[in-house]
Order: structure tokens, then C-alpha cells, then sequence
């Protein structure tokens, strides 16, 4: 569904045009997986699936939802009474982007025009008096693919939100303000990386992001690779996973060493406490070290252009999550086998996302793309049972790089 026609269901669906339209990438991570959260490095890319929100504004404090590809499923709710309803999943996305909006800028009071604290440092004296609106959801992202779905739709409502009430907000505040409603009201312990490359990516480049400071540089991919995601059709629910326990375990791995992340270890301290960390908390606490340093590595070979590098850089990562990270599955492993083998060095694949399922990543010559995508059709159904959703994909821009 493009602008024009979301814009014009919108007015179908409420009887009134609208006044805002908001869009958000979804985003694949090149390599660098379980390292956000653990302050590491992480080197993803905005890709051309996203969300779009369209809304309007209201005269009191109802917020109306419909959610148009959940065949317009419908919510609604005060601003003055936010409740979670777990028969409602979907809705907890909504409810928490606007209970933690509300909860950085105090703008339901009307009469309050004094500075306070928010993640900009800044005044709202220009801001409207937050009330209610409807709301209009609508994005081609695969569901459960582990192409940030759900902060693509953070995003997407933040945008439409702040320009809606003429909220301050850049990238950074809205990557912040989408990890909280996901860590505290969705209740999945993700890290700032989904939020922060739907929201500042950039076209034809990935963003090495340092997870520890924010800070964040830009590489241009190399023009001779076409980005394919391939999604294995295992359906993955990180917050019902065992993402959380991965979590946990490396905060445990951390607080062994008296640090706050894994980010402060290093991996000789971890090879010189093999012999009292247990063995599960030293491998996930190897995948992690390990995976932060190939992150930096990569983002030098693609500066340099050295794909034979990049390559091996994708499949050691691949390994690690498989063997020291355990959260890969057969049905992927199998996927990445098949796309290797047409690409060699040429190119490089791995599993991306937070894992259980979900999509794989392949940088493959132009030149081979057609022989990548007839192998995984022929092959992969006849292996597992399940059928590959193959993307080409391009590297677009996030919704708060304009």
C-alpha cells in the first residue's frame, strides 16, 4: 500500500482526510547481532519495507486504531486510562509509544509552558497540548522475520505523532522513546539498534552504530552487491523466545566480571576466567566479544572494498551464532549452506535478526542473484517442508534523515 492509497482508506475508514502521513523503514542487520543490548557495535541497513501511519487529530483524548493489514482490526483507548491487553497483542505497540511519549513530554496539561526534563534538553513552549487522534496502520514487513516489524511501527507513530503535536524530536529521541515502549510495555528486552537505523538510516549506506554512546558513522555498500533477504517462513516471537534468557545470560557473564556489559570485557579476560565462568555464560559471552570486534572489521572491509574479507567476516558470525550463541535453526543453517555454496567469496550470507527463525542475509553479485534465488526455490522446499519468501531489497533511508 503506497501514500496516496493508504490516504485515501484512511478517509474511507473514518470519513475525513487526513492530516498527517508517517513512514518508517524496516531495517536488516548486516552483522552484528546480540551486541546491542550489549553495548557493543552493530552494523545494520534501512531497507524499502516499512510502515506507514496515517492520523488526524481529535478535540478530546480518544486514540482510535486500525490496523489495516490485520483485516482492520480496530482499538481504542483514552489517553487519561492506558491499559494492556494481552487478548489485544498488537495494540501493546500503540499503547506504549504514546504512554512513553507522554512520558518524556508532560503535554497533556495545557497550562504547563515551563521547560522540563526530555531526551532533547530542549522546551516544548511550541508544542500543542497533546490530545487524542485516529490512527491508520498499514506495512509490507513480513511479520515474525526478524526485520524489525515492531520498531519500523514505532517509528512510523512517533513521526506521526510529533509532527502531529508539533513535539521536538530527532532520530536519537525517537530511537529512545521506541526502545522504551518495547523494554517496558511490549515487554521484549531489545536494544536501540531496530529503533535507531529506522530512524536515522541512510540511502545506499550502512550505519556502524557504537551501542554504548550513540555515536554512529556511515558506510556505502559496495555497487556490485545486491542485498537479498530471504526469509525461512520459521515464524519467531522474541518476546515469548528465549531472547530474554539470552539477555539475562550475558548481563550474568557481565556482572562475573563487575562490568555493566560485555562491552568492558575483553576476550582475554574471558579465556583467563574459562576455568570459573560456566560454560554456557563463556560461550554467549564469546559470540558477543567476538561478533563486536567482526562488526569493526567489516565496516572496514566494505570502506576498503575487500569482499573476500566481508565474506568471511559473515560466515564466522553465522558460526558463532549457531554454535556459541545457539539461535539459529536447522531451516536457516540450511538456507545459508545453500547460498553459499553459489557464492563462495564473491559475497557473504548469514542469519540476521534476533534469531529463533526469521531471515537470513546475503550479499551476492549481480551476476549470481538469479542462480541464488533458483537454488533456494528448488532446494529448500524439498528440505524442510517450508517455502523461502525471497526479497531484493534496496538501502533507503530512515524516517528521520530528511
Amino acid at each position: 500500500m503506497d501514500e496516496l492509497t493508504i490516504c485515501e482508506r484512511f478517509k474511507q475508514l473514518y470519513q475525513l482526510e487526513a492530516d498527517i502521513v508517517a513512514y518508517a523503514p524496516g531495517r536488516v542487520n548486516i552483522i552484528g547481532d546480540h551486541t546491542d543490548y550489549n553495548d557493543g557495535f552493530v552494523l545494520p541497513a534501512a531497507i524499502d519495507m516499512g510502515t506507514y501511519v496515517v492520523a488526524r487529530k481529535r478535540d478530546d483524548l480518544c486514540i482510535n486504531v486500525i490496523a489495516s493489514d490485520l483485516n482492520n482490526a480496530r482499538v481504542s483507548f483514552s489517553l487519561e486510562s492506558i491499559n494492556f491487553d494481552e487478548r489485544v497483542g498488537w495494540s501493546h505497540y500503540v499503547k506504549g509509544v504514546i504512554q512513553s511519549i507522554l512520558s518524556h513530554f508532560d503535554s497533556l496539561d495545557d497550562s504547563s509552558k515551563t521547560p522540563f526534563e526530555n531526551p532533547f534538553n530542549e522546551s516544548i513552549d511550541s508544542a500543542d497540548s497533546m490530545q487524542g487522534c485516529d490512527l491508520l496502520i498499514s506495512g509490507n514487513i513480513p511479520q515474525g522475520a526478524g526485520l524489525s516489524s515492531s520498531a519500523s511501527l514505532e517509528i512510523a507513530l512517533i513521526k506521526a505523532i510529533s509532527q502531529l503535536y508539533k513535539l521536538p524530536m530527532d532520530g536519537i529521541g525517537a530511537a529512545l522513546i521506541g526502545q522504551q515502549a518495547e523494554n517496558v510495555y511490549v515487554g521484549c528486552n531489545c536494544g536501540i539498534m531496530d529503533q535507531l537505523i529506522s530512524a536515522l538510516g541512510q540511502d545506499k549506506q550502512a550505519m556502524l552504530l557504537d551501542c554504548n554512546d550513540l555515536s554512529y558513522r556511515y558506510v556505502t555498500l559496495d555497487k556490485s552487491l545486491q542485498v537479498l533477504v530471504i526469509n525461512s517462513n520459521v515464524q519467531r516471537q522474541l518476546v515469548g523466545s528465549e531472547y530474554n534468557d539470552r539477555r539475562e545470560q550475558c548481563s550474568q557473564a557481565a556482572q562475573f566480571f563487575n562490568q555493566s556489559s560485555l562491552r568492558h570485557v575483553s576476550m582475554q579476560d574471558l579465556e583467563a576466567a574459562k576455568g570459573d565462568l560456566p560454560e554456557l555464560l563463556f560461550k554467549r559471552a564469546r559470540h558477543v566479544i567476538q561478533e563486536s570486534s567482526r562488526t569493526l572489521q567489516a565496516f572496514e572491509a566494505l570502506t576498503l572494498g575487500d569482499i573476500a574479507k566481508m565474506s568471511q567476516l559473515m560466515h564466522d558470525s553465522h558460526a558463532s551464532l549457531r554454535d556459541d550463541f545457539e539461535v539459529t535453526t536447522v531451516e536457516v543453517d540450511y538456507l545459508v549452506n545453500c547460498v553459499s555454496k553459489v557464492i563462495g567469496s564473491n559475497g557473504g550470507v548469514r542469519m540476521t535478526g534476533g534469531g529463533f527463525g526469521g531471515c537470513i542475509i546475503a550479499l551476492v553479485p549481480h551476476g549470481l542473484v538469479d542462480a541464488v534465488k533458483t537454488v533456494v526455490e528448488r532446494d529448500y522446499l524439498r528440505e524442510t517442508g517450508l517455502k523461502a519468501d525471497i526479497y531484493t531489497c534496496s538501502v533507503k533511508a530512515g524516517a528521520f534523515s530528511f
